[in-house]
């Protein structure tokens, strides 16, 4: 073997320890399917650190379910279909024994190949050490490993002497180091994807897949703060369906979810209460509904949402527009002024309906009634998340599916003129995209609305002081929206931008790249500050309306 020196006696002393009789290893029972070797080769190594060490390692049914959706999906020669597998869930559930296990597995376990290639890719040096780290620990305390494998802890390298695996090397690699050119993996793990800021290294390794029959890349990370890093993009592009052989998945709390309740942690951290502290989990979470800085990064770690650090780019923080999530009473609102915006979708999306209806106060708070359509037709092609999420809205009243492929703004018209007749709509503002096939729809319902139509510009102009207006409703809990969670959701994803002037608007470029439009945040600004504009000013007469804008 060539071996001198301490690496020689460590692996004459493992030989030694090797029990008389050779053992029959949990994963080489007869009668086991691919993915149930991986799965009992994962729970027969030993835990080296933390509250379970000396223990078994335990899947947990999330981490098993991605194990078998990963290496249980086999075409008829019995190869992987799957090529890419995504796992993306907040921190301390259990990361770090996971990669270095799956290492392991094609090292010298069930998955291993003669001459492999397995890397582990980090951000930096520091980060890419933890996963060698642990799959060393692995090693030496179980003799099987340890008396075939050498360990070279200066360059975080494994290589494999003899058994099935015979030639493999393991190599733990960093972002900062460059490397990755020239490369074949058998299996490469990236962790923490979304602490690297360009994707040169992620390149190499994805590329170097092609070089094998079987190769196979996991990424297992939190989610990346914005949409536009490579992270990112995997897991939407995963999540939509379109490459059979990527699998993503995805758990983290919905946006709408209040970030501070228990349950909502509970719901996206499958590790809390079993390795992960729920005593660490409150203190972090104090902290940040204290401090409103850490509120973001909380989000981000804590919650794996695509929050970005820098928050001031919201249009509202989370913890603000909480306090308006106090219950609204639709039937006190009958017969009461308000003021309405409409955000027309294309027609395969989201269009939505925001009014507001302000009170007698000298600094009127407003209460908000928000209502959203979507084309029932379109929801079998959203993402899995999505249209399950989608589907309990509207299970629960939150959204209306309208019947067929599009949505047909005659309906829209319709409920707008229903309302009309139930509340005391002053005015409706909208953007002017689209507004015409919409007045036609309206005219063609037969119907009188008695509410003028007020075009509402998205430019820096018209945007500035209504954006400005809403956060300072917000800022001063004069808002009122019952914690709808369409909206909430809607207003958790606006992003606003700023122009050299100092002006603001909500971006609906970058913010429409979430899981879910921000048509109703920009529906709810442009009704309030549509109630800014009229509030003391005379009324619209309606025949004069009818006459010259509605009908033409």
């Amino acid at each position: 073997m060539g071996l001198r020196g301490p690496g020689a006696r460590r692996l004459r002393e493992a030989r030694e320890a090797l029990p008389a009789r050779k053992r029959r290893l949990p994963w080489q029972r007869k009668g086991l399917s691919r993915a149930e070797r991986v799965v009992a080769f994962l729970q027969w190594l030993p835990v080296t650190k933390g509250p379970l060490a000396g223990k078994r390692m335990k899947l947990l049914p999330e981490q098993r379910a991605f194990v078998e959706a990963i290496y249980g999906d086999l075409d008829e020669k019995g190869l992987r279909r799957r090529r890419l597998g995504i796992k993306s869930e907040p921190k301390g559930n259990g990361k770090t024994g996971l990669c270095a296990g799956l290492v392991l597995c094609h090292l010298v376990g069930p998955e291993c190949e003669p001459r492999g290639e397995v890397y582990s890719a980090a951000v930096d040096g520091q980060q890419a050490a933890i996963i060698y780290a642990e799959a060393e620990a692995i090693i030496e305390r179980v003799p099987e490993f340890a008396a075939v494998a050498n360990c070279t802890r200066f360059h975080k390298r494994i290589e494999v002497l003899d058994g099935p695996g015979r030639g493999s090397i393991y190599q733990a690699m960093s972002a900062d180091a460059r490397k990755g050119h020239a490369i074949a993996p058998s299996l490469f793990v990236f962790d923490e994807l979304a602490q690297v800021p360009d994707r040169q290294l992620l390149d190499n390794l994805l590329n170097g897949l092609g070089k094998r029959r079987e190769a196979l890349g996991l990424i297992i990370s939190t989610q990346a703060p914005d949409d536009t890093h490579a992270l990112s993009a995997m897991i939407d592009d995963g999540l939509s369906g379109a490459d059979p052989s990527t699998f993503v998945q995805l758990i983290c709390a919905p946006p709408e979810a209040d970030p501070f309740d228990e349950r909502t942690w509970l719901a996206c951290n499958p590790a809390l209460g079993k390795y992960l502290s729920l005593k660490e989990m409150r203190e972090a979470a104090a902290r940040a509904r204290r401090i409103p800085a850490f509120e973001p990064s909380f989000r981000n770690l804590r919650l794996n949402q695509r929050v970005d650090a820098r928050e001031d780019n919201r249009i509202v923080t989370a913890a603000v527009w909480r306090t308006g999530a106090v219950p609204i009473d639709r039937a006190a609102l009958r017969g009461r002024t308000c003021y309405g915006a409409l955000d027309l979708s294309g027609k395969h999306d989201l269009t939505a309906l925001v009014l507001v209806f302000p009170d007698d106060a000298p600094e009127p708070r407003f209460d908000i009634l928000p209502f959203f359509w979507t084309p029932e037709g379109q929801l079998g092609a959203r993402p899995p998340a999505e249209q399950e999420r989608f589907r309990e809205w509207i299970r629960l009243g939150h959204m209306a599916a309208i019947p067929g492929p599009t949505i047909r703004f005659s309906f829209v018209a319709q409920q707008l003129v229903a309302l009309s007749r139930e509340f005391d709509i002053a005015a409706l503002g909208y953007d002017r995209w689209r507004i015409d096939d919409f007045r036609q729809d309206l005219a063609d319902v037969d119907a009188d609305f008695p509410a003028p139509l007020e075009p509402f510009g998205q430019g820096f102009k018209d945007m500035t002081p209504a954006v400005e207006w809403f956060a300072e409703l917000a800022l001063t809990g004069r808002l009122r929206h019952g914690g709808h969670p369409v909206l909430t959701a809607a207003v958790a994803g606006a992003i606003t931008v700023t122009d050299a002037a100092g002006g603001i608007k909500v971006d609906k470029g970058k913010s429409n790249r979430g899981p879910v439009r921000i048509d109703g945040a920009v529906a709810a600004v442009m009704a309030l500050g549509l109630a800014k504009r009229f509030e003391g000013a005379p009324r619209v007469d309606v025949d004069d309306f009818l006459r010259n804008a509605v009908f033409g």
